[in-house]
């Protein structure tokens, strides 16, 4: 499977899309469900931060122990389980079975997306991995961007069953497509749950999840008050918000793009300049926060390095952990979502003491130690490299 299989990456960044699309789709429509179901608001978040801590819980789970399994077969469960609940939230009338339909699909949420990562770096050549991840990373991107105001168009426009029907069929075309065209994939070399286990005990993978956390923290720290930010410090509209958003997911695209050609030439240069161009951005943007313009102006580069540090996260984590990929995928989606959660909550602590003005302060603040641990991380690396060519040197001579 060492081809650049064009088929096979679009049907995993369509795979990934449908499930993103399920886990984030919903958010726009929130407001209608506590109505529908006769919930309050708080409750019906449930759907979504019931969502992401199942995942964050079966990350580091589930993918390892499907991890021996044949691949198409695990994904194909994967979807199969998104399918049904997907019919099942289509009838519900009861808020507790449309929960419950969410939270058991969201267990293999992490099971297909690290399978998809897994899947696309392997169909490639090495050198070649983080452009074919980038490629499903899109899918990523558009499920974050598109989902919400597609899902949310659906259901205004016709009810929430049509917008569960919706979801229910891009699953059901990409698991059609996958039982037809993806080709099986037993796992050759099947390795011990314990051997996998053992990567835990490399400091450089430790670096790298810190590194994650700090890094996805610091983008969606602000992105998660970005609305908020630009109605109440720079002035903006509604309407003008949503387009500011939807800039924001088409450049997050446009960045994974540019992202898998910068980590297949230039990885340790990107990781390391992602973080002082961000810090840089957020302080440019911290004082232009009043001028319109200007502040939409550095919307774009900003979803640009939002789509870079996304896959300079998975990068490091999956690179730091080569002898175990699935398991490192779903560390590296564990990450992510500490990540999110503790960038939210850093920048709302800011936002309550000091006013929405300062939420850009708690996304600076998380990069510092990043930047710290990137650093650590290159000198750890430099030095495990120097160690091994100097072992190679003296079997030479020997």
């Amino acid at each position: 499977m060492k081809k650049n299989n064009g088929l096979l990456i679009l049907i995993l960044a369509v795979g990934v899309f449908g499930i993103l699309n399920t886990e984030m789709g919903v958010i726009g429509i929130l407001p209608l469900v506590a109505t529908m179901f006769g919930v309050s608001i708080t409750r019906a978040a449930l759907l979504v931060s019931g969502f992401a801590l199942v995942i964050a819980l079966s990350a580091p789970v589930l993918p390892l122990l499907f991890s021996g399994f044949d691949r198409k077969k695990v994904m194909l469960l994967s979807l199969a389980v998104f399918v049904v609940s997907n019919i099942i939230s289509v009838f519900a009338t009861d808020f507790d079975i449309i929960l419950a339909a969410r939270l058991i699909p969201a267990a293999f949420h992490p099971v297909y997306v690290s399978l998809a990562f897994t899947v696309a770096a392997e169909s490639v050549e090495k050198t070649e991995a983080p452009k074919a991840v980038a490629r499903v990373f899109i899918g990523v991107s558009a499920g974050l961007v598109l989902g919400v105001p597609m899902t949310s168009l659906i259901a205004t426009e016709s009810s929430f069953a049509f917008a569960m029907t919706f979801f229910a069929v891009v699953n059901m075309a990409v698991l059609a497509a996958t039982a037809i065209w993806m080709p099986a994939m037993p796992v050759r070399e099947k390795q011990g749950y314990g051997t996998q286990l053992r990567v835990l005990g490399k400091p450089g993978l430790w670096i790298a999840i810190i590194i994650s956390i700090l890094l996805n923290g610091s983008v969606f720290g602000f992105f998660s008050y970005m609305a908020d930010y630009l109605n109440v410090v720079t002035g903006m509209g509604a309407r003008t918000i949503s387009l500011m958003l939807l800039v924001f997911g088409l450049a997050n695209i446009a960045g994974n793009i540019v992202a898998g050609k910068t980590l297949s030439t230039h990885p340790d240069r990107t990781v390391v300049a992602a973080p002082f161009i961000l810090s840089a951005l957020f302080l440019l943007m911290s004082v232009t926060g009043n001028w319109g313009h200007a502040t939409a102006a550095l919307i774009l580069p900003f979803g640009i390095l939002a789509g870079i540090v996304a896959n300079a996260n998975q990068y490091l984590i999956s690179d730091s952990a080569t002898e175990a990929p699935m398991f490192a995928n779903g560390l590296y989606l564990t990450a992510q979502n500490l990540g999110i959660t503790a960038g939210s909550a850093l920048c709302g602590f800011f936002i309550s003491v000091w006013g929405t003005q300062y939420t850009l302060a708690g996304s600076i603040l998380m990069l510092l130690p990043a930047i710290l641990f990137i650093f650590i991380r290159l000198f750890v690396t430099r030095k495990r490299y120097d160690t091994r060519s100097f072992s190679d040197k003296q079997e030479c001579c020997q």
